[in-house]
């Protein structure tokens, strides 16, 4: 692994390694199909995070990313972030790809017929896999809120700001920390978007920061809304 890669973030050291059971719902609670996360161990304290969530109707989606150590902080720098997906009829969405150390991302077309590739800045801001790490700041009370990008390629290949927050705190109760996030476009108007734009959270266990309940976003590219929930957590702790 390349430590010279060019993400802009340090992220914290995954807590352990190993696969995490996790389940796909729908948007009423219902499940629909199996996920997990997989987190490895490479040569050199190299780290992999993938991550897979599918319905049995054939739509599914799987995210890698890989990380280069930073020592001796004891952190990591991502390095690459590629993910694809199916749709509901099981028909290729397409591929996506962030390479930080040549600073290109890429869009290959679902038919694989065409690519289109993005320059990418020294130092990029773009976190599209593993937000369960970069969150952590926000879980632990480190920051008030978090701006990064995403790299998207529905509608051409291109980088979106977005901003994270705490929507949640934990309570009494144990009611899990909710960090959402949500399209950055200026103060004024990010708070207008914040009432329209779909509600991407992750949510965390207060008790161990590193260990993720479970979190919301589409299942690809344009397809709808989904839980991922990990095994053992019950959906109405995250949803009323």
């Amino acid at each position: 692994m390349d430590a010279s890669a060019d993400s802009a973030f340090e992220l914290a050291y995954p807590s352990g390694f190993g696969r995490i059971p996790a389940y796909t719902y729908d948007d009423r609670g219902e499940p629909i199909g199996e996920a997990n996360v997989v987190i490895e161990l490479l040569e050199e304290g190299g780290v992999r995070m993938t991550s897979h969530s599918s319905s049995r109707r054939g739509a599914r989606t799987v995210a890698t990313a890989w990380f280069a150590p930073v020592k001796p902080k004891k952190t990591v720098r991502l390095v690459r972030q590629e993910s694809s997906s199916l749709d509901s009829q099981g028909r290729p969405v397409g591929r996506l790809l962030v390479d930080h150390a040549a600073q290109v991302g890429t869009c290959t077309a679902p038919d694989a017929s065409s690519v289109e590739r993005v320059q990418l800045p020294s130092l990029d801001r773009i976190v599209n896999v593993p937000m369960n790490l970069f969150f952590l700041p926000l879980v632990r009370g480190e920051a008030s809120s978090l701006k990064f990008q995403l790299f998207l390629c529905r509608d051409g290949a291109r980088t979106m700001d977005f901003e994270a927050w705490v929507e949640q705190e934990a309570d009494l109760g144990q009611r899990p920390i909710e960090v959402r996030y949500a399209p950055d476009r200026g103060d004024f108007w990010s708070m207008i978007a914040r009432s329209f734009a779909p509600r991407l959270s992750f949510w965390f266990d207060p008790a161990e920061p590193h260990g993720w309940m479970g979190y919301r976003l589409p299942l690809y590219s344009g397809g709808p809304e989904v839980l991922v929930v990990r095994e053992g957590v019950p959906t109405n702790w995250l949803v009323d």
